[in-house]
């Protein structure tokens, strides 16, 4: 009979006697910068992931009143960059990191104000939870932003951003910063100070190009790296998630699962992941409806868009308003719950994961 093996059961045969000669080499490896594999083993090769970030919820009634109060005391210009507030996981030792590859914020932009261009190594999107009259600039082609869209700003693109109403907007800014300074890949440059185009056009060059459901332009047969598509609509994430539902309501297997309809952003080129660092999605559960408990390798990041509901993280459930936002660490079980229809934004660092041949999930089957 097999029996389960853990660090707690074995005997730890590699504790030798306490002695002086003992102690002489334990002070030879410190003098040369050497630590012994016998202990601390534990820590480096655990039975599972136990990550120092910890899952965590901000609520959005305390993020948006606090980019307010910046807009209002700090100005948007060079040395800063942006006006964008990190989400500092409690577990990681006061880094504005949201997971160990992650890096989300909330960024406020005032009336009529001009973020300067700039480039950098990182992949970055944004998201809208609420507002429009921003233009992202990419590479020359200016995108609107809108409530529901994602935006892409892929690694070493230059971009700025401009309001060209008389109200603020505030957005959700997911990077992959932690990943890219762990591994010392990260360039940066300035830009132009203002931005290289102040026209507002509905749609960007990017999407005048590639948004036409299952057409690809002749002059776009190179593969890409990043998708060449800079916003991907809410009216055309909203219409695939409806149809999702209504095609399950007719016996059809539209779904992931039942009452839970699911959309992933793909680079129309490769059919994969939008950047190379960052999955993007977008969930709707109907109302009443639960997802089982699962554990996945790598970090996720939720922001709820509509609707209302909660989160269950290691065992501790959350309650959930528009705009909140939570992080969910690798091998922590979770599972939501949807009190009205539930609409949440999802990223994720699974394609590193999976590249890396790192991805597992562990989905929990209920006792019948």
């Amino acid at each position: 009979m097999n029996e389960s093996v853990t660090h707690d059961t074995v005997e730890h045969a590699m504790q030798p006697e306490d002695t002086p000669a003992l102690r002489e080499l334990y002070d030879g490896f410190e003098k040369h910068h050497l630590i012994p594999l016998w202990t601390q083993l534990g820590d480096l090769m655990p039975i599972h992931p136990k990550p120092r970030a910890v899952p965590h919820l901000w609520k959005w009634s305390d993020l948006l009143p606090l980019a307010e109060k910046s807009g209002e005391l700090v100005p948007v210009g060079r040395g800063g960059e942006r006006r964008a507030i990190g989400l500092a996981n409690p577990g990681l030792g006061g880094h504005a990191y949201v997971s160990p590859t992650l890096w989300a914020a909330i960024q406020y932009l005032g009336p009529r104000e001009t973020a300067p261009e700039h480039r950098h190594s990182q992949n970055a999107f944004r998201f809208v939870v609420e507002g429009e009259g921003v233009w992202t600039v990419v590479n020359g082609d200016p995108v609107r932003m809108s409530r529901g869209d994602l935006l892409l700003t892929p690694g070493w693109y230059f971009h700025g951003h401009h309001n060209d109403t008389d109200q603020p907007m505030a957005w959700i800014d997911g990077l992959d910063i932690p990943f890219s300074q762990q591994n010392d890949v990260g360039f940066f440059e300035f830009g132009s100070d203002r931005v290289t185009d102040y026209a507002t056009p509905r749609f960007s060059q990017g999407e005048r190009l590639w948004c036409h459901p299952g057409l690809r332009p002749l002059s776009g047969l190179q593969d890409t790296v990043s998708s060449p598509i800079g916003a991907y609509r809410w009216e055309y994430t909203d219409r695939a998630l409806t149809e999702q539902l209504l095609l399950e309501e007719e016996g059809q297997p539209a779904t992931v699962e039942q009452g839970h309809a699911a959309i992933r952003y793909v680079n129309p080129t490769t059919g994969g992941d939008v950047m190379p660092t960052i999955r993007c999605e977008f969930h709707r559960l109907r109302a009443g409806c639960a997802t089982p408990t699962r554990r996945e390798v790598g970090s996720t990041v939720f922001q709820v868009f509509e609707g209302s509901g909660a989160v269950v993280m290691d065992g501790v459930e959350h309650r959930l308003d528009i705009g909140d936002m939570f992080v969910i660490p690798s091998w922590i079980s979770w599972s939501l719950q949807a009190e009205t229809q539930f609409d949440l934004f999802r990223f994720s660092d699974a394609p590193i994961m999976e590249r890396l041949n790192f991805a597992r999930t562990h989905v929990e089957v209920p006792d019948r």
